[in-house]
């Protein structure tokens, strides 16, 4: 009987690295938010491209320009800014994306189409500002960046190296703001340049006449009736578990979610009635988690003398102007873009 031989086998040691480099990876995984970023504990931090990037230009019928400018050289924080066609000057919107600090660009399609209607539906010239993000640029880099942002606008006003800029700003009608995170961005530097001793009076002749907070993130140790029973989809833009580990990326080490800058009405928080605060609208959203927390943010406020309105977006979650394409997404948008153009033009 004739023996049947085996056919020979080789075998590739770089598969088995790449297999043990990949395990390997995994078990160095120390915080991760599926689809949107991971970081190893060696600080290595991986985003994956969720959402696509695009570049400033707009559809024809929209009647504005568009074009991105670098503001610092040096930590390369630059903006995207939305000119709509008018001879007139309109007010200037200070805009901060969301993304829990550690995601998200001024770049990004859903918040380039959702700014460009905006700009143009509301008449406002809008500086999207594409800060840095954490981990590897934690609290308060953001505010920084954001304040650096507005020095920017004030050295324009005295320079003609932008004046397609300045010729269609009213720098005296500044409104700041942001959704989520960007919400946080906006109320903190509102808080900073309130503040006694704050950088308001450094910023003339910049006019600063309100704040516009969208599904502010903020939060807190103890949970709201909100962040415990509200009932998220599979994918929601924002879930508790996203919610405590972006904190736990952005805050400084050693910081829990009653930091100021995380939970404004914590022990050790600025005292609100010691702070000039511009008026402010706050835009809250009835299925979102932080629905409650916006809610007694906007409560203390107004014990606090503060001007403050809000409304909610019935039928809707967190983000839902820039991630939801559905029907009653698509009307609550108008509704809110409505609701904004209402606030900068009184």
């Amino acid at each position: 009987m004739r023996k049947r031989r085996m056919a020979a086998m080789t075998f590739d040691p770089s598969l088995s690295l790449q297999f043990n480099k990949e395990q390997n990876q995994q078990h160095r995984v120390h915080e991760e938010i599926e689809g949107l970023i991971k970081v190893y504990k060696d600080g290595h931090v991986e985003r994956p491209q969720l959402v696509p990037s695009v570049t400033c230009a707009v559809a024809p019928d929209q009647a504005l320009t568009s074009t991105d400018i670098v503001i610092d050289k040096c930590t390369n924080v630059w903006a995207r800014f939305y000119v709509p066609k008018c001879r007139a000057k309109l007010p200037l919107l200070v805009y901060f994306h969301g993304g829990g600090f550690c995601v998200g660009s001024a770049s990004w399609s859903c918040y380039h189409e959702f700014l460009a209607k905006l700009a143009s539906k509301a008449n406002c010239v809008i500086m999207s500002v594409n800060y840095r993000l954490a981990p590897e640029n934690p609290l308060p880099a953001a505010y920084d960046d954001g304040i650096k942002a507005l020095f920017w606008i004030k050295q324009q006003a005295f320079s003609a190296a932008n004046e397609w800029f300045t010729s269609k700003c009213n720098l005296s009608s500044i409104f700041l703001a942001g959704d989520s995170a960007g919400a946080n961005i906006a109320y903190n530097i509102a808080i900073r340049l309130g503040s006694p001793g704050g950088k308001l009076e450094a910023l003339s002749p910049l006019g600063f006449k309100g704040a516009i907070l969208i599904q502010p993130f903020f939060g807190g140790e103890s949970r709201t009736y909100s962040e415990k029973y509200m009932v998220q989809p599979p994918r929601s833009a924002l879930t508790l578990a996203a919610s405590d580990t972006y904190w736990r990326l952005s805050l400084p080490v050693g910081a829990n979610r009653d930091h100021p800058w995380c939970n404004p009405l914590a022990k050790g928080a600025p005292k609100l009635e010691d702070i000039r605060l511009v008026p402010m609208v706050v835009c809250i959203s009835e299925m979102d988690i932080l629905k409650d927390r916006n809610l007694e943010v906007c409560n203390a406020l107004v014990s606090a003398g503060k001007k403050v309105e809000h409304g909610v977006s019935k039928g809707v979650g967190h983000a839902f102007q820039i991630l939801n394409k559905s029907q009653i997404a698509i009307t609550r948008t108008d509704e809110l873009i409505f609701q904004i153009k209402n606030f900068i033009s009184r």
